[in-house]
């Protein structure tokens, strides 16, 4: 199946999204944007960008009686993100008693997670390959700044988004170069918007 052409983004484009980028980021300061990656154009996915995320209460909940579901519009937001084979990842604290190796920790998750799934749509674990960081030790867990600097050195110059629902990871990400995006906010889109997300690896250095 052939892909439509993609759409020609205009500089006029590209500053009216800055613009929203920097109205919809309130905790991210200049001085992290400053530090956002060079890109390389060696990247994953067109446009060389990667969205990590937080999972608890922000991709998934869990309620009262231990069941587990995506939160609204997460497996929307996901599906989108992967039309546009934008490459996602996950950034969460579990017990780093789970596993010598991320790999390791991944499995525990997602046997935690699957175990008290109720709902209809299955996790998108496939999504996120082996982009799935959790902490090695304890002192690693979130908001240290470990995980997002491994994320950052395994992104290869890409820019780099994160997605949270607390104020404290998205002040730690933004210090360190995400653009980050605080979720469930009332009045917001529950996730930064996915065209916005694909035209932030074609937006110049300086505006």
């Amino acid at each position: 199946m052939t892909r439509p052409p993609a759409r020609r983004i205009t500089a006029g484009t590209l500053l009216a999204l800055g613009c929203l980028t920097a109205a919809a980021l309130p905790a991210a300061t200049a001085q992290g944007a400053e530090r956002l990656p060079h890109d390389t154009g060696k990247g994953l996915g067109r446009g060389c960008v990667v969205v990590w995320f937080d999972l608890g209460e922000t991709l998934v909940h869990t309620a009262e009686d231990g069941s587990i579901r995506y939160m609204p519009g997460a497996a929307t937001h996901l599906r989108a993100l992967r039309a546009r084979h934008i490459p996602v990842g996950l950034i969460t604290n579990v017990p780093s008693s789970w596993g010598n190796t991320d790999a390791e920790r991944a499995a525990e998750l997602k046997k935690v997670v699957d175990k008290d799934w109720k709902d209809s749509r299955p996790f998108a674990w496939s999504d996120f390959g082996d982009r799935i960081l959790t902490p090695r030790t304890e002192a690693e867990r979130k908001p240290a700044a470990a995980l997002w600097e491994r994320a950052r050195d395994t992104s290869r110059g890409c820019r780099l988004v994160y997605q949270a629902e607390t104020n404290d990871e998205i002040r730690a990400s933004s210090s360190l170069g995400f653009v980050s995006y605080l979720v469930g906010r009332p009045y917001w889109p529950a996730f930064m918007p996915v065209p916005l997300i694909a035209a932030l690896g074609h937006l110049p250095r300086r505006l």
